[in-house]
């Protein structure tokens, strides 16, 4: 039913689906012997409650409607978050998988926990009390026993990273999750948090889920390293940097109409080397006749150091587009076009590891 490659593990798609124009492949998670579709839905559009109202607004309809679409597309993989749209968008994920009949095993949820969901002082952060009453409530809008993937949305400075880690090993143990993972949090603390975890024999951080994109590639620095030493896996989020690399913008359009970043300059993009980006993309798009988006996804996945590229979307065609960058194969030369062009500008210490390792990192042989 399935064959290796030598990038990833490619799996066929479920068969209670519809065969589709691409093929989805899948990815082991961290460490564990768990694989995730290289494509991962994201669903802060769903729901449009408060703040996120401007993020998207889609119903109970629309939203099952992108998720049967991902599910078709050979998707496994959801993520979520108890503070998406005020807890609405957990609700029509529980609401779509069950309306759709999907198996429980098929299906990958992930979820976060960190954020305010309340106007207490304890109704944030990454607390003992604040985890285990996130997960409760998580489950119940979910309409879930347990998720695949529970992750500390962000980087809390007064709790405990040993407070933090035994909370999660503790619901580990009740079964209410079954892996964890941080988001927004600092190389050092990622590593400190799974040694910590480890020397105790409790759950360790299997994922870590960070802004990366062709224009924003600072995680290379400290981040990616820790990943690759430490066996953590790379969840990618916002990697069209907002919607700013969808090949709609140029300069001096980035605040379109239609666009989020009217109300929201995020994720921050140094704007010149943005556009720098764009004009070689649209240049590979050109070439592959497809979009500017489907290229700035794909360089993304040819990176060996993800795991899983999370995508969001309010309307169908953008999601199937987005889906269809699965399919899309940048060469060698293409990718060295775009490394080039959206190269790190050099930062200590990395430029000093790079001239001390000049004799001693071995480099590749050539054969000629």
């Amino acid at each position: 039913m399935f064959r290796l490659t030598p990038i990833a593990l490619r799996v066929l798609p479920m068969a209670c689906f519809r065969p589709i124009p691409w093929a989805m492949r899948y990815r082991r998670l961290g460490r564990t012997g768990l694989y995730v579709s290289e494509l991962c839905l994201g669903t802060m559009t769903f729901g449009g409650q408060g703040f996120w109202k401007a993020i998207g607004e889609l119903d109970e309809g629309a939203s099952a409607e992108l998720i049967r679409k991902s599910l078709e597309a050979g998707v496994n993989f959801i993520d979520t978050a108890d503070v998406y749209s005020e807890g609405r968008s957990e609700e029509l994920v529980g609401r779509a998988l069950k309306s759709l009949g999907v198996k429980r095993s098929d299906v990958v949820v992930a979820t976060k926990v960190f954020g305010s969901v309340g106007k207490g002082p304890n109704d944030l952060g990454a607390s003992r009390g604040h985890i285990h009453d996130g997960i409760k409530r998580s489950l119940e809008r979910l309409g879930l026993d347990y998720v695949d993937l529970y992750q500390i949305h962000g980087n809390d400075a007064v709790t405990p990273v040993e407070e933090t880690m035994r909370a999660l090993e503790d619901l580990v143990r009740e079964g209410l999750v079954r892996y964890i993972g941080c988001s927004n949090w600092a190389a050092w603390k990622v590593a400190k948090a799974n040694t910590l975890a480890e020397s105790r024999g409790w759950a360790r951080f299997e994922t870590a889920q960070a802004y990366y994109s062709i224009a924003g590639r600072d995680i290379e620095r400290e981040i990616v390293p820790m990943m690759e030493s430490e066996g953590v896996g790379l969840l990618v989020w916002s990697p069209l940097a907002g919607g700013l690399l969808s090949g709609k913008f140029g300069p001096g359009t980035e605040s379109a109409e239609g666009s989020r970043r009217v109300t929201f300059d995020f994720p921050p993009v140094d704007k010149d080397r943005a556009w720098k980006c764009v004009a070689v993309m649209r240049g590979i798009a050109k070439a592959h006749e497809t979009s500017v988006a489907r290229v700035a996804l794909a360089w993304t996945l040819a990176k060996p150091f993800v795991t899983s590229v999370i995508i969001g979307a309010k309307r169908p065609d953008q999601l199937e587009d987005n889906l269809a960058a699965a399919d899309l194969y940048l060469t060698a030369e293409e990718i060295a076009q775009l490394d080039e062009v959206s190269t790190l500008p050099a930062e200590y210490p990395g430029w000093m590891f790079a001239r001390q390792g000049e004799g001693r990192v071995p480099k590749p042989f050539v054969k000629g």
